[in-house]
């Protein structure tokens, strides 16, 4: 359980509450490999499209042109190194996080991506073991307050936690709204 240091405000002990509600997400893995960039995540021929649930229609079908209809609300992408390579479309973290991907673990993110994803509210995780042990379809548990990965075999991999203000900002559904929120607190 997260706590807030001693002296901590009002708002501090309201973020910390919002937090611990996000402590872990369980879902079932889609696999993927190393260097999945943005063009892939979400074609470049779809960049007009501006409604996000419509945007989750083309969610990595550069990758595969199936992808779209095989994600589940609340699956969980592991992929290798490097993802979100590629241009700063904000986009391709928008799709993923409208198509129902609940979290992406992956050995490392392109920086851009991973501010993209944060300020989306889409989940991330970074782990140099987890992706080469996981498998397709298994089910994985992800303890944010932790840091670890549980999967349906009971394998445990741990994983550095994000930072309480990156957590804030997951937990409010990205930045827009948590900036709203912290506007009214």
């Amino acid at each position: 359980m997260l706590r807030p240091a001693s002296g901590g405000t009002r708002n501090d002990i309201a973020v910390l509450a919002r937090l611990n509600a996000m402590e872990q997400i369980t879902g079932r893995v889609r696999k993927l490999g190393d260097n999945i960039d943005t063009d892939v995540i979400y074609p470049g021929k779809y960049l007009p499209i501006i409604d996000a649930p419509e945007m989750a229609l083309h969610a990595l079908e550069g990758y595969d042109p199936e992808f779209p209809k095989k994600i589940q609300k609340g699956d969980i992408i592991v992929a290798g190194a490097n993802f979100g390579c590629g241009s700063s479309r904000e986009q391709a973290a928008t799709c993923l996080k409208y198509a129902g991907i609940a979290c992406i673990v992956a050995k490392s993110f392109s920086r851009i991506f991973f501010r993209n994803a944060i300020n989306q509210g889409l989940a991330l995780v970074q782990s140099r073991e987890a992706p080469d042990k996981i498998e397709q379809g298994q089910t994985v548990t992800i303890n944010f307050a932790s840091g670890e990965i549980t999967t349906s075999k009971s394998e445990k991999f741990a994983f550095p936690p994000l930072p309480e203000f990156l957590m804030g900002i997951l937990k409010d559904g990205g930045l827009i709204p948590h900036v709203k929120r912290s506007l009214k607190g």
